[in-house]
Parts: structure tokens; sequence; C-alpha cells
């Protein structure tokens, strides 16, 4: 076994110059000056010191065959966690990039203090009315964790904190509160915790009258408990080994859930399960959900002792949701082809299918993403040419529909919390790239907005200052991709400007164009920020990623790969000032394009990356295979198998020269595990030609979402723009 170790620390003048030349340090031993000298002319001067030189992982071969083809994986034992020396390889990691990024140190700190500063210490969210209280969080300066408060009768009123999450994280490096959800009498809070970052909660219980934590313990579930109308039985979630959401029960407030009541199983592998309740507060909904087919069953919620009834039992490809109203369910369904779904209604009485009539009919042009319903009114969120709109329907009077009008070239808009029924207001949300987040109440009578609040800026943020933009760059075989851009006023489109591309793509995720103050601290140094509209999310409707999934999958790579290409075009950039950067499952799609163009980039950062496709596809044992299926396709399928080796970026690495990479992921990641990433830098680190950067960070103590509280992140992120800005070059620091 070879064992791991770091060098000391080069200069940092070396190493300096190594970020800001981009060439990284080079692994190779510098030659050797053979010319021979006196006594006197031997300089006196010491050695320059050398660059660290990177960590080595041991290469064990492990033979993995399919279909009678065998992959060998030289870096499989890093799936072992508990494995000290896999640990000992990640801390190497993590020092190697510390050493090698510790000339950026003061501009890190530089960053993390202009994010920070820019956030408002002591805010508050709009509060939102229910049954007689004013629900809200706020945070209390230099505080990482919310207080979820509310407030009877009126906001004069005394506040009443429901839970301190500052008091509740005390003692953990990570903490999570989730699932806030009061009793029907107002008397007692649900909520769930996380202290590990593996999307376990624990439910707990608190007496919001006498502030007591009950006694109950409900672990391992979602951390969503759902009440019934008795205020004393909850229905909640439980997670399987392979941390699939795979049964319902039901819980009895006073008793040990050892004791708790299964209520549903959904023994599909390939499906999970939620459950939820309905706006009225009439029934109780279980949810099973796959890609391609979903199923529901109701109780009524004053009934929980009762049996659970099936509205629509599954079919592949017939895909359903459920809310309820009067005497019917609504049901937003794809049935009869509406590829971008459609609005029906059925009598609670007669819940099949064939019962089911329509309400909002399918428009091949119209994307129908939500819908919020009230007692005089019908709320559609629509998606059209890639961007959200609200139309809002009265249910006597169908001629008066309209939608509101948002006034920006590029945005985005959606319902926000809505529930009263008996309200002639509707509560949404609005960002632009240059608006900040937004919270808006509209009279649906008379069409009346009313900003109720702007997150606020802090510093001498002004949104004139910024340009937001959408162009549209054509893909290999014709389609045409939107990219949302925003910059700082006064841009010269001669090829010389720093330019972070982003995108997603996959599960039919949109990605908004919505606005982000951290990425001011790259505005304000002449970055252009592009989002990139690809194939595989839901932008351009529900045909849209239907054609960047399963056997279409590489469509997203090579829309990215057309946008970048694009952007250069324009002059926009070059590839010597573009920068990608996606997470997850655009952390695979960072993989492919450095396989596919590796000369198109001048870095590239991929967060918590899914990059090792085929053989997390083949085990079954980890979190979220099964279910994913219908979006990568089985490999146990031959088709499947071929189709995803051949652009899985682990499996595709090559001795060739790659751009500059930052890696990021965290060790308890419960959607992508930290060995894929780990095993793909060490095969990159084998295989690359080049010099350039290779970093890999694991942050020990979180997983997918990184770290926990509301200024923690943020170091992150300071540490991924120093990356960028210093490979720019040239750029005010």
């Amino acid at each position: 076994m070879r064992k791991l170790s770091l060098p000391k620390a080069g200069s940092t003048a070396v190493l300096s110059a190594c970020l800001l030349v981009g060439t990284g340090c080079s692994t190779s031993t510098p030659p050797t000056d053979t010319t021979t000298a006196t006594a006197e002319e031997v300089p006196t001067t010491p050695a320059t010191p050398q660059p660290p030189q990177p960590p080595v992982a041991k290469k064990q071969p492990k033979q993995l065959t399919t279909h009678g083809h065998t992959r060998t994986d030289n870096y499989y034992w890093l799936n072992e966690r508990e494995n000290p020396e896999v640990i000992e390889y990640l801390k190497a990691e993590n020092a190697y990039t510390k050493q090698i990024m510790a000339p950026t140190e003061e501009l890190q700190q530089k960053l993390f203090d202009e994010i920070v500063g820019r956030i408002k210490q002591t805010d508050e969210s709009v509060p939102y009315k229910r049954k007689g209280y004013f629900y809200y969080s706020r945070y209390e300066a230099g505080k990482e964790y919310p207080i979820y408060a509310r407030k009877k009768g009126a906001l004069s009123a005394a506040e009443e904190v429901m839970l301190n999450a500052n008091e509740r994280a005390e003692g953990n490096s990570y903490y999570a509160a989730a699932g806030m959800n009061v009793s029907p009498n107002n008397q007692l809070l649900a909520f769930g915790e996380d202290t590990v970052s593996r999307r376990q909660y624990t439910i707990r219980f608190k007496n919001l009258s006498t502030g007591e934590l009950l006694p109950d313990r409900i672990p391992n579930t979602t951390g969503t408990a759902v009440w019934a109308n008795d205020n004393k039985t909850i229905f909640y979630t439980m997670k399987d080994a392979a941390l699939r959401s795979f049964k319902i029960f039901s819980h009895t407030l006073g008793t040990p859930s050892s004791q708790d009541k299964e209520v549903y199983h959904e023994a599909d592998e390939t499906f999970g399960t939620f459950v939820y309740k309905t706006k009225s507060d009439k029934y109780i909904i279980i949810g099973s959900s796959s890609t391609m087919a979903q199923e529901y069953r109701y109780v009524d919620a004053a009934k929980p002792n009762t049996a659970f009834k099936v509205i629509q039992p599954r079919e592949r490809g017939l895909e359903y949701s459920v809310d309820h109203f009067g005497n019917n369910f609504y049901i937003r369904t794809n049935k009869d082809g509406a590829t971008n779904f459609k609005l029906m209604q059925t009598p609670v009485t007669k819940t099949n299918k064939a019962n089911w009539k329509d309400v909002i009919p399918h428009r091949a042009d119209v994307f129908l993403e939500e819908t919020e319903i009230f007692k005089d009114y019908l709320v559609l969120q629509e998606r059209k040419n890639g961007l959200t709109q609200l139309r809002v329907k009265k249910w006597n009077d169908p001629k008066s529909d309209y939608y509101v009008d948002f006034g920006e070239e590029t945005y985005t808009a959606s319902i926000s919390i809505n529930p009263e029924f008996d309200s002639q207001v509707l509560r949404y949300a609005y960002s632009s790239l240059t608006t900040p987040s937004s919270t808006y109440d509209l009279n649906m009578q008379t069409k009346k907005k009313t900003l109720l609040k702007e997150q606020e800026v802090v510093g001498d943020f002004n949104k004139e200052n910024y340009e937001a933009k959408r162009i549209y760059a054509t893909a290999k075989d014709g389609t045409k991709v939107p990219i949302s851009l925003v910059y700082r006023k006064g841009l010269k489109l001669d090829g010389s400007n720093p330019t972070l591309l982003y995108a997603y793509g996959s599960y039919g995720i949109t990605m908004n164009p919505s606005f982000n103050s951290t990425r001011l601290s790259l505005l304000d140094r002449g970055f252009v920020y592009a989002i990139a509209h690809i194939r595989g999310g839901q932008e351009m409707g529900r045909q849209w990623y239907e054609d960047g999934k399963l056997l279409k999958k590489k469509n997203t790579f090579t829309d990215f790969i057309d946008c970048s290409e694009y952007l250069i075009q324009q002059k926009y950039t070059n590839p010597d000032k573009l920068f990608a950067q996606g997470g997850s499952a655009g952390g695979l799609l960072m993989g492919a394009i450095l396989n596919m163009r590796p000369d198109l980039y001048k870095g590239v950062h991929a967060a918590v990356p899914f990059v090792d496709v085929v053989t997390t596809m083949l085990d079954t044992s980890i979190p979220l295979t099964t279910g994913e299926f219908d979006e990568w396709g089985n490999p146990a399928e031959k088709p499947y198998y071929e189709y995803m080796l051949s652009y899985s970026p682990y499996d595709n690495v090559e001795a060739k020269e790659y751009p500059n990479i930052l890696v990021t992921t965290g060790l308890h990641d419960s959607q992508v595990q930290y060995f894929e990433p780990a095993k793909w830098v060490a095969k990159l680190r084998e295989l690359k030609t080049d010099n350039n950067l290779l970093l890999f960070h694991t942050n020990m103590e979180a997983g997918h979402g990184g770290a926990s509280g509301r200024f923690q992140p943020y170091k992150e992120t300071a540490l991924q723009y120093a990356f960028f800005l210093t490979l720019a070059g040239g750029v005010e620091q």
C-alpha cells in the first residue's frame, strides 16, 4: 500500500504564480542542472521551494462485468466510507487544495465579507395568515439559523416563538430544521431535525402553550408530519436503507414510535411515497411517484383510522397530482396525450379517470406547472416561451381571465403561500436577474399589485447598474436554446469578458433566471453570468424534458457546448475567459463537457457531481438509484448500459489535456455519494496530461447542500469565486 502524504507547502510566490497563469503545479520532478562549478561559483542563495504535490490514491483494480463487457475500476475502494485510508485520502486532498489556494486566502476573505455584508443581518419573512395566526420566520444579527414565530390575530400582537433553530443547533456541526406544521387546534408544533446532513430527520413535537418539548421521537423520516383533524394523530414517511421514502405510518401522540401503525408500503423500488393534507383540510393524501407514473389514495382527515381509498390506480405513462375543493378533486394530468398537462376535475365519490372532466384543456404551446384554488378564483402558473406566467380565472366568469404583467424581458414568477380559500388576494413571488426576490399581493378583483417586500441588498447596490437579456443559441440539430444573461451595463462585446456559464439540465427541473446577491461579487469585477436553459429541464415545456433524458441525454451536453460556442461567437467571451459550473446532475453535465470539449473552458467547477453513472445505476443499494431508472435508464438492459457508458464522465476520462477543475462534495451526501467525485478526481490525476489545476474539496461535516446555516455556506462560495477570479487574470480583486 502506498502511504498518502503531503510535502510541506511551497512559497506563496510560487503558488500565486501557478494560479495566475492557470498552469497549476507540476507533479514532475524539475530538471537537474548537471553543470559543475567550483565552491566559489556556487551561489549561496537558498534553493527555490517546490510547489506541493497532489495526493495520489492507490490503485486497487476491481473488475466490473455487465453484459459480457468488463470495466476495470482502479479506485472502487474509495466507496468504503468507514475505511480510515479513505478518510485520510479525502483529508489529504483538502490539505492540498488549501495549500494551492493559500495565495487567495485574502481574496476569499474579502469575497466572504462582501457576500455576507450584503445580507440584512436582522431580517424577517413576509407573514402569512392561517387560522387566525400570522406566521413568519426571522433572523437575528450574527445568528446562523432562523427563528420560527407567529402572532395571534394581528401583526401588532405579542410574538410567540415556536422554534429557535439557533438554540436547537447548539453543539452540532450541522443542523437543519424542516416540516414546520401546526396542529388544527393551533396548540402543537411538529417539526423535523437533521444533525448529520443525510436528510434523515427525527420528528419532534412541542406544546406551544407551555413551551414543553414532548417526549415523542420518530427517527429516519423525511421530516414532515401531517396532522389529522383530531389533533393527536399524525402521518409521516419513513426511509429505507437506500434512503428511499417507502412507508407511511400513523403515530398517536404520547405513544412510543415502535407502536406506530404502518398504513402504506410502497413495494415498487422505482417509486417513492409521500403524504400531505389538502388545502381544504378535508383529506389526508398519500402519493406514490416515479418519473413516469403517479398514484394517490385518500382518507377523511376527521377519520384517520379508516382505510385509504385509491383515486386512480397507477398506469405507466399516466401522470397526475391531486388537490381538493368543494365536492371535487382537481387533477393536474397528462391524460389523453396532454404532454404539457391540463387541469381536470372529478367528484370525490367517483375518482376513476373515466370520470375526469376538463377544466383547463391541454395546449401545445403552454406548459401547466401549478394551480392554486380559491373560493372565487382559480390561478394557473404556466410557462410559455420559457417564461412563467400567472393567469387568474374567475370560477363564475370564464371571460374574465387575465395574465399578470411583469414588464421584464427575462424573469421568474411563482405562486407563493396562499393557505386561505376565502380570499380575494393572491400572494406571489417575483424575481429577475437584476431584481431581488420580491413578495407581492395581487387583489384578483381589482388587479392591484402591492409590493410587500423586496429583499434588501445592503450596501450600494442599484439594480439600474445591471442589464439582463435573453438570447438564443442554435443547437446542432437546429433547436433554439435560450440563454439568460446578466452583466454590468456598458459591456463591450469584444470577446474579452470573463464569463461564467451555469446549467443543470435534468429531471425536468427548470433553472429560472432569478436574483442572487452573491453573484454581484463576479458582476462587479467584470464577469458576465449566464444560464443555459438546456434540454433536460422544462423551460420550454414538457417535451424539452423528454428530449434530454434516457437515450436522448446527450442533448443536454451538446446543448451546453453549443451555448458555450455561441457566447464565444457573439464575442461575450473567449475560451481563455469562459468558465462553467454545475452541481449534482449538473455536475454530470460538467464531467461530460470536460471529456467532450475541454478546449472550450478556462476552468470548471463541478459541485457534488454525479459522474460515475454506470456503476451507481447498477447498484440498487445506493440512494436514489431505483427511482431514477426512468430518468437515466436501467443499465441492466444492454441498450441503456451502452448509452450510459458512452457519456459517463468517470468511464470516459482519457489521457489528454483538461482545463482547470475544482470539484466539491460532502462526506455525508445522500444524493450523490462522496466517492463518485473522489474516484473521478483520482482517475483524472492519473491520466490527464496537462499541468492545469485539479482541486478537490470535501466538506467533512456536510451533505448534498453543503454547510448549514445562514453564513457558513458562503465560505465555499468564496473559494469557488476565488478560483474563477484568479484564473480569469487581469480582473480587479
